[in-house]
């Protein structure tokens, strides 16, 4: 069998012997290559700091994806789209510098749709009033931590409608899970929109040598060093820097040996994943006039389940619309499966846009977080009275775990820009540690 590149790389990085613990001068292994890990091994290679960079999937990127199988002339970001707090996210220069199309934000969506029929004067009315009057409304007050939608509630219904727009077509959650607290922390500035955040990343860490289709399963801080298990063997490392996404770590996935302490496990524990999700659906524009579409919404409800969703409709001008859901609804769109997911937004679509946007859906993808083995979610949610987990976690483990990602990054938290930074961070902070 002939020797491929990947199997050459994963062969070396898996050649010293299993039994000899890792010195303090040893490499250090970087598990995950998403923003995160990816920015941490560039702290390490500028330094000339030997590291191994090890990812479950057969791509880098994570949730930084760049989504092209409805055709290459059809991508749309699965993940990541937008560079937020821009005027100092470190991805806005790099994406200038590479050329991306980069639009502004573009405010109301032009078409609102409420229970199946167009949303009358008065509700649009209500609804962008609701809105308008969120930042003052989820301000924190003197006391306990609060649910964004314990802050909603005192003013008055329409406010607790428009918190749980927010919550889950921003967060990705249900506002009663979301920490009033941590997300006044979060930052915020200028929203950028990428043509292709996804493949922006992929682009830049290009060079960066990685082990693909190679996940961490164990973890053994016992001794001196740290040693990784992966289904090809073991990796002994001076320092660990983990920055798998917060669901894997909550499922046990890893197996750490010993156990993580108690204050890392009760810190992991204050935080959730949100569940934002995407369908995108190619449209033929023989049959469609893009150009006279907008942006839409499309309220409603199944049961007891907010099934709200955003449509971008010809975005950078191609021939798409990109469903957006979060929360619960999203949760349960995931679990339907693709076929099912497709459907179902589909149908959402046709009622927005009349019986001749059926015919003009060629084909649909679902990217699904939430059921995505690799992510467990579509990034990290401090849950109420929990706002400080962020914080306690940088501190890592033992000296030798570093953790690192957008759950970590504080006010930069669920972003690629705060992964970035806070890569970097743990970056930084082991070649202190190993000095």
């Amino acid at each position: 069998m002939p020797l491929t590149r990947r199997a050459a790389l994963i062969g070396a990085l898996l050649a010293a012997p299993a039994a000899k613990a890792a010195r303090r001068d040893g490499p250090v292994v970087v598990v995950g290559a998403g923003a995160a890990g990816l920015a941490a091994a560039d702290i390490l290679r500028q330094a000339g700091r030997a590291f191994t960079v090890i990812e479950a999937r057969n791509r880098i990127g994570g949730r930084a994806y760049t989504e092209i199988g409805l055709g290459p002339d059809c991508p749309f970001d699965a993940g990541a789209e937008y560079v937020h707090w821009a005027e100092c996210n470190p991805w806005r220069a790099i994406a200038e510098r590479d050329g991306v199309r980069i639009a502004g934000q573009e405010g109301w969506a032009r078409t609102l749709f409420v229970d199946g029929h167009p949303a009358t004067d008065s509700e649009r009315n209500r609804r962008r009033a609701a809105f308008s009057g969120l930042d003052a409304a989820l301000k924190p007050v003197a006391g306990p931590d609060r649910s964004l939608a314990e802050a909603a509630a005192v003013a008055g219904p329409d406010m607790v409608q428009a918190a749980a727009g927010l919550s889950r077509l921003s967060l990705g959650e249900e506002p009663d899970r979301v920490s009033l607290l941590d997300y006044d922390r979060l930052w915020s500035g200028t929203d950028l929109w990428l043509d292709g955040y996804g493949s922006l990343v992929r682009r830049r860490f290009a060079m960066m040598p990685v082990a693909l289709g190679t996940a961490a399963t164990g973890i053994d801080w016992s001794g001196g060093g740290v040693r990784v298990t992966t289904p090809g063997g073991i990796l002994d490392a001076a320092a660990v820097i983990l920055t798998v996404p917060v669901g894997v770590l909550a499922s046990g996935a890893i197996h750490f040996t010993p156990d993580l302490p108690a204050p890392t496990r009760d810190a992991l524990g204050g935080l959730g994943m949100g569940a934002y999700s995407k369908v995108g659906l190619r449209l033929d524009p023989a049959r469609i006039d893009l150009k006279a579409l907008g942006d839409a919404v499309s309220v409603a409800r199944r049961g007891e389940q907010d099934r709200t969703i955003y449509f971008e409709v010809s975005p950078f001008d191609r021939p798409l619309a990109v469903a957006n859901i979060g929360g619960d609804g999203s949760r349960a769109l995931c679990e339907l499966g693709e076929a099912a997911a497709v459907a179902e937004v589909t149908d959402r679509l046709v009622a927005i846009l009349g019986t001749q946007a059926r015919g003009a859906v060629t084909a649909g993808k679902l990217a699904g977080w939430w059921t995505d083995p690799y992510a467990r979610g579509s990034y990290s949610i401090a849950r109420p009275g929990h706002a400080d987990a962020r914080a306690a976690l940088q501190a890592g483990i033992g000296e030798r775990i570093f953790l690192a990602g957008e759950a970590y990054a504080g006010g930069g938290a669920m972003t690629v820009g705060g992964a970035t930074l806070d890569g970097e961070r743990a970056g930084q902070a082991v070649l202190r540690m190993l000095g």
